[in-house]
């Protein structure tokens, strides 16, 4: 599908959405004039953030329609709330019997007939307004704060790419470009630098557009962005066009100042994460605490058998998800899908991404007006596939995520004839009765099936990417020491490539054979780096590539790139020794809670069952006492109950281990894996 074409579509949409959106806009404007100051506060807030996360709306109309949500939220709520209101009084409160506030009988007839009479209007009442209370607060509020919360996340990904923008901007100005070529190139870079790029964008646009001087619009969009370091950077960049002062220096100096600052919100985010380490150590026993404190409750016949399943089922679970929520509030994860796309004036360039049997490239764009075309996309498509069929290792290993369209029917396969040979019971007490073998073949074995294969081709994955990135800075400063001597980028990567070894050396030698067969060096650059499509390899190879457009000597720029490949590496080495201890103390957490659960099984739950079936057989007093101690204790029932609590905890701690690792769930399916088995072979031994 073109751009155009595509383009054409979200408009499309666009447009029929503001169109239902206008519609109740429009029927409660005259509530919105009613109920809120043009010049107030909020208003004026709220206008703000619209700006900041570049919704196309304006204020009036975007509060009039919040109000509409509410309004018709707050009024079905309150519908609600009057029939529940009616339910309660009809239900509870239909006896004529004298009523209690707080311990004082009412027995004066005539108020009791007041009571009477006023019970209904006024539980009616009160569930109606309360209800309609919340249905409006939580429509409303709702809709307010989308913007707020867009404006957010732009906010965090512009200071994320800000220091790699900079370097960007930089390399541009070494590269000879002046200072509207260098706004102009921000603008259209964003495939790589995302909301940075789309900042700049807007000053273009407002230059080109609006008959605005490049300042003013530099002036505006320091006002208007949700970054206050991308705010400060503007006003510092203004006052260098202003005073005519050297651009490169200041972009250096820049360039410099938020390589340090990225340093150091990394170590801010470790240390949080060090905390959340050790309140998870907190947190994950909370559960096994309990569940202890319920089981000798229940042996002394004072608490029920459900509250263990809500624990193990329901606050296990729920502990789990929530800390690692709380988790990726605070972890920086990789901005954009690491893919560099033509400029506009690139319209024939085709960017290789996705699967290919779906992305068939520049014939999509054919397709349709003529029948040959349709030929080849067919034969295109027949070709790709076979390519799958032949090696479809190298196609899981580049598409990890994919495996589990074969992975998953064949555990569903397995779990149907689990069931039909009666390994997998279908009632809990079947599950009791054998918990290890019936949990085996409902969850481990549909689990082997789904996260073994997604774990290997995961990992084989990311190791093939991070064979590229590990050398990078290394190669990077080569590169910048041959073109020193005179030579120009092709030449000095096919020396690179020649004195050097590696993945990375021999991707240099292949982009050298390309651009001797008719490829323009960009082009080859783009190609190599949506191989792999890293994010940070990305805004590398994007620099080198808009540079090296510029001059063939750009030993600065390259100079430039592999000081942010350096800082990047060493960031990417403090956070791998920092969370490696974290990880280590999730799992060992997890261990220690594995031991005490299969102590408590073997040495406290096997024993008191024990105990209780020999005073059971003894009989007499002292039997009839012991049985009455241990007689509310379902040994069975506990048993599962714990091999299900230690197997949730396993795959939750993976799962928060790989996330604080690598930024990424799926880093957490070899831990999961391991830590099961554990969890599998320590209660085949106890169970």
């Amino acid at each position: 599908m073109s751009l155009d074409t595509k383009g054409k579509r979200q408009n499309t949409k666009r447009q029929k959405e503001l169109a239902s959106g206008g519609a109740l806009g429009d029927a409660f404007y005259p509530a919105y004039q009613r109920l809120f100051n043009e010049e107030g506060e909020f208003v004026n807030s709220v206008e703000d953030k619209l700006a900041q996360a570049r919704m196309a709306d304006n204020v009036e109309m975007f509060l009039a329609r919040a109000l509409a949500v509410g309004i018709i939220a707050g009024v079905a709520l309150w519908l609600v709330g009057s029939l529940l209101g009616f339910i309660a009084v009809s239900l509870f409160f239909a006896g004529s019997g004298a009523p209690t506030f707080i311990g004082i009988s009412i027995q004066n007839e005539t108020l009791l007939m007041l009571i009477d009479t006023l019970k209904l209007p006024f539980m009616v009442l009160v569930t109606g307004v309360v209800f309609g209370a919340i249905g409006f607060g939580v429509g409303f509020g709702s809709l307010v704060s989308i913007p707020y919360f867009r404006a957010s996340a732009r906010e965090r990904e512009i200071n994320i790419l800000l220091s790699d923008a900079i370097s960007f901007m930089y390399a541009l100005s070494v590269g000879g470009l002046n200072q509207l070529e260098i706004l102009q190139a921000m603008g259209e870079a964003e495939d790589t630098y995302g909301e940075v790029a789309q900042e700049f964008k807007s000053i273009v646009l407002e230059t080109e557009y609006f008959d605005t001087d490049y300042r003013t619009a530099v002036r505006n969009q320091a006002i208007q962005t949700p970054s206050g370091e991308l705010s400060q950077f503007l006003t510092d960049m203004l006052s260098i066009i202003n005073s005519g002062g050297d651009m490169t220096s200041f972009l250096e100096d820049q360039k410099e100042k938020h390589m340090r600052t990225t340093k150091q919100e990394q170590e801010k985010m470790l240390e949080t994460l060090e905390l959340f380490g050790e309140m998870y150590m907190t947190l994950s026993l909370f559960p096994l605490l309990l569940i202890i404190i319920l089981v000798i409750m229940t042996m002394m016949g004072n608490a029920q058998q459900m509250l263990i399943y809500g624990t193990v089922y329901g606050l296990i679970p729920l502990t789990g998800i929530a800390f690692l929520v709380l988790v990726s509030t605070v972890t920086q994860d990789a901005i954009g899908d690491g893919y560099l796309r033509p400029n506009s004036d690139e319209e024939d360039v085709v960017v290789d991404e996705g699967i290919a049997v779906f992305n068939l490239g520049l014939i999509e764009s054919y397709t349709g007006t003529y029948s040959v075309f349709d030929r080849i996309k067919g034969r295109e498509g027949t070709y790709e596939l076979v390519q799958i069929l032949k090696k479809p290792h190298l196609f899981f290993r580049d598409h990890p995520m994919l495996v589990l369209g074969l992975t998953i029917p064949l555990s569903v396969l397995a779990l149907v004839v689990s069931i039909v040979l009666g390994e997998a019971p279908l009632s809990i007490s079947g599950m009791e009765t054998n918990p290890v073998s019936a949990t085996f073949f409902w969850v481990y074995v549909p689990m082997y099936i789904n996260f073994i294969p997604l774990a290997v081709f995961y990992e084989w994955n990311q190791r093939s990417r991070k064979a590229i990135i590990g050398n990078l800075s290394e190669n990077l400063r080569k590169l910048a020491s041959a073109n020193d001597t005179g030579m120009t980028l092709l030449e000095s990567i096919k020396v690179v490539s020649e004195t050097s070894a590696g993945k990375l050396s021999d991707e240099f030698e292949t982009m050298h054979a390309k651009v001797n067969y008719g490829t323009s060096l960009k082009d080859a650059l783009r190609e190599f780096n949506n191989k792999y499509h890293v994010p940070r390899m990305a805004r590398t190879v994007k620099l080198i590539a808009e540079a090296q457009e510029a001059s063939s000597q750009i030993q600065d720029v390259l100079s430039t790139a592999a000081q942010a490949a350096e800082n990047q590496d060493d960031i990417d080495r403090s956070r791998k020794s920092r969370t490696r201890m974290q990880t280590v103390i999730i799992i060992m957490t997890y261990l220690t809670l594995l031991g005490v659960m299969a102590l408590l099984k073997t040495q406290f739950l096997d024993v008191m069952s024990g105990l209780t079936q020999q005073a059971s057989g003894a009989g007499g007093a002292g039997g009839a006492g012991g049985g009455q101690f241990g007689g509310n204790i379902d040994t069975d029932a506990l048993s599962m109950l714990f091999f299900h609590a230690v197997t949730l905890q396993a795959l939750l701690s993976s799962f928060i281990a790989g996330y604080i690792r690598e930024v990424k769930l799926l880093a957490g399916v070899k831990f999961a894996v391991i830590l099961s088995t554990i969890a599998l072979v320590v209660w085949m031994a106890v169970g």
